[in-house]
């Protein structure tokens, strides 16, 4: 199956290097180029785009509105945003998440991680670079505490079973389906199932989103290094 790419970036030199990229893929193509967020969505309503390779800072409409918009319209919901930056720590990318981006990568990754990121987030994976995802989201809360998140996710986090609680731990340290199914001695199926059920429950849109979740409500602590 072929995964239908939207470029979303105000630069038009970089929209061509990254249609030039997507397009020497034999399993890719790219289907529409959007200078700003409004056209974005437009676009991805209109062409249905697998995976939106979306640009932060834009005139007018910026990428993290669009993100928005994307993540809460339910015609939209097989769309996945992946956010461009130039920034490895920034405040807008945290929001990005939260809003329904299945993750982030550098301007300057290589083209091979770039391709990657487009596969992954196209099969359902949605995190991207779990490390990295879960450093910037780490160091962003402990410069910018929220009080009053524990207590706003607490009656939200009860819903959880014990596993899932317990998966959603292990996902917010990084951990592929593989890696948790080993660490807890079951089946990567079964994995999967906790996953997509927490996800359910938490109206979370990917496991990024899951990741933010964690970190926010406090059932996981930013580490101090």
């Amino acid at each position: 199956m072929t995964i239908r790419v939207l470029l979303a970036d105000d630069q038009a030199l970089l929209r061509s290097a990254l249609r030039m990229l997507v397009a020497s893929e034999p399993d890719m193509e790219v289907v529409g180029e959007a200078a700003d967020g409004a056209q974005a969505v437009a676009l991805a309503r209109e062409l249905r785009a697998d995976v939106v390779l979306m640009d932060i800072r834009m005139p007018g409409t910026d990428g993290l509105a669009a993100t928005r918009r994307i993540g809460a319209d339910p015609e939209l919901a097989g769309v996945r945003v992946v956010v461009l930056t130039t920034f490895e720590v920034d405040e807008y990318v945290v929001e990005a998440l939260r809003a329904g981006a299945s993750g982030f990568l550098g301007k300057g990754a290589e083209p091979d991680e770039l391709l990657g990121a487009i596969r992954i987030a196209a099969a359902g994976e949605a995190l991207l670079s779990p490390a990295a995802t879960k450093g910037l989201i780490a160091r962003f809360l402990a410069q910018s505490p929220d009080d009053g998140a524990e207590g706003r996710y607490a009656e939200k986090l009860a819903v959880l079973t014990a596993r899932e609680r317990e998966v959603l731990v292990l996902v917010a340290g990084g951990r592929s389906n593989d890696e948790i199914a080993g660490r807890l001695q079951v089946s990567p199926l079964t994995v999967k199932t906790h996953v997509n059920r927490a996800m359910a429950k938490l109206g979370a849109r990917d496991r990024a989103q899951l990741v933010v979740t964690a970190y926010e409500s406090g059932l996981v602590r930013p580490r101090g290094d």
